[in-house]
């Protein structure tokens, strides 16, 4: 009976992964095809032993290698029974579905030699953190085709509470590693688990196109440092929904690559489309757009969010010498709750890689439509600060009603920013009070999962 019920499990979510969409789908709209793999294993047969305290790294590794073979076959599944299973870093394969059965957990060990240090990404020219190379994350994928990580509300925890330690003390030497990273990979799901206490990022696809995170639980402690939910990062084609996710920094951040290292990679972030989330950051923002955004940020979709409890509700980052651009961004249907600045654009945030970023290199924020917004119990309605050099234009605010507390004097401060507005309240800064520009002048272009392209 037991194995009845994992096999539907596998049916209903996603194993072999292909996506099929009519041409005016956004992605999260699109279908999935869903076949399941016709062979699987279970983590017991390699050696593991689920008692928290036993190291499984060699036998997830040598399950991984077995199922590798199956590649063309179909693919595999490798199934995690209930139990605690630590591991330290290990990778994944192609056409591969690893099952967390409910009360699996997969723990991030606490040993930093259990974790292997690899090199930076080319778009950022060196670890976030620390200059030099990084720590590999838990569960890896590099240039993977179909793969499915997924469970019946399964766990993967990083027991990052050291890593916080360590990074607060400035005692590390390599930059911190995520849970789970996928880099150049295509055709990826992650859904139905709870991912618990990362040491940095929680999900982290780079380089990736048609990625579907669904159904997942993510959370950190409010004080743990620059911890961060969702990053899609130089990747298009991808669809968040359903999720929950409260972090010590961003709930999702999206991202493509680091000054001059990011200009000259060359790979945006383009079609995304977030929906049906509930987002919430202890220091930093609910939902961000950079500040690493050098290779630009484009086409993106985001409907029917709640964000609360947090310091920022939704941030555009950028700064000199960033380049890039972040553009065509309509931002629909959003709750927020107890937020001390609803939105917020700034031309000053973050820092840069090294001393040789170009600081004429100047970014451009273009066609942002917000829609649609009530707010309850906030401070700052939104701060703008564009740059002098390279204003922010065209930013479109409508149907806008936020309930002020008295915390503040200040509803909106803007600065080198242009846009127009319509029923927004309070009313917003001279600068986006003018006539009000329909949001279909953006011209969003959605690539669907055929790789045709759609205009809003």
């Amino acid at each position: 009976m037991k194995m009845l019920v994992v096999l539907l499990l596998l049916l209903a979510v996603s194993n072999a992964v292909e996506i099929d969409g009519e041409d005016d789908e956004k992605p999260c709209d699109n279908k999935l095809t869903l076949e399941p793999r016709p062979h699987s294993v279970s983590i017991l047969e390699f050696g593991a032993v689920g008692d928290g305290k036993t190291l499984n790294t060699l036998a997830f590794q040598n399950a991984i290698f077995y199922l590798k073979s199956f590649a063309d076959k179909g693919g595999a599944q490798l199934y995690v029974p209930p139990g605690r299973w630590l591991t330290g870093s290990f990778n994944l394969t192609s056409h591969l579905t690893l099952f967390l059965e409910k009360d699996a957990v997969i723990l991030g060990s606490q040993d930093p030699s259990h974790w292997e240090i690899v090199e930076p990404l080319p778009s950022y020219g060196r670890g976030i953190e620390l200059p030099g190379r990084r720590y590999r994350s838990l569960i890896n994928g590099y240039m993977l085709h179909d793969v499915v990580i997924t469970g019946d509300n399964g766990t993967i925890n990083g027991q990052g509470s050291v890593w916080w330690d360590w990074f607060s003390s400035q005692s590390l030497n390599y930059s911190r590693p995520h849970l789970v990273e996928f880099v150049m990979s295509k055709y990826v799901v992650v859904s139905n688990l709870t991912f618990v206490n990362a040491p940095a990022y929680n999900i982290h696809p780079v380089y990736c196109s048609n990625v579907h995170v669904l159904n997942i639980s993510v959370s950190a402690p409010p004080d743990s440092p620059h911890t961060v939910g969702i990053v899609p990062d130089s990747s298009d084609t991808v669809c968040i929904e359903d999720c929950i996710i409260g972090m010590g920094y961003d709930a999702i951040a999206l991202k493509s690559g680091w000054d001059e290292y990011g200009i000259a990679y060359g790979r945006p972030t383009t079609n995304v489309h977030i929906r049906h989330v509930t987002l919430q950051s202890a220091t930093g923002s609910s939902l961000a757009l950079g500040s690493e955004m050098s290779g630009g940020i484009s086409n993106v979709h985001v409907e029917q969010v709640r964000l609360h409890n947090s310091i920022s509700g939704i941030q555009f980052r950028t700064t000199k010498g960033r380049g890039g651009y972040i553009k065509d961004i309509i931002i629909s249907d959003v709750e927020v709750e107890n937020i001390y600045m609803a939105f917020g654009a700034s031309g000053q945030f973050g820092s840069h890689p090294d001393d040789k970023y170009d600081p004429n290199a100047l970014p451009v924020l273009d066609h942002i439509t917000l829609q649609d917004v009530v707010g309850t119990n906030i401070t700052i309605a939104g701060c703008f600060t564009g740059i002098e050099e390279s204003p922010f234009t065209s930013f479109c605010l409508s149907n806008i009603s936020l309930s002020l507390n008295s915390a503040s004097p200040t509803t909106w401060d803007c600065s080198y920013v242009s846009g127009s507005s319509e029923s927004v309240f309070p009313e917003p800064c001279s600068d986006l009070n003018t006539s009000y520009s329909n949001p279909s002048s953006a011209h969003i272009s959605l690539l669907t999962g055929n790789g045709k392209a759609v205009v809003l």
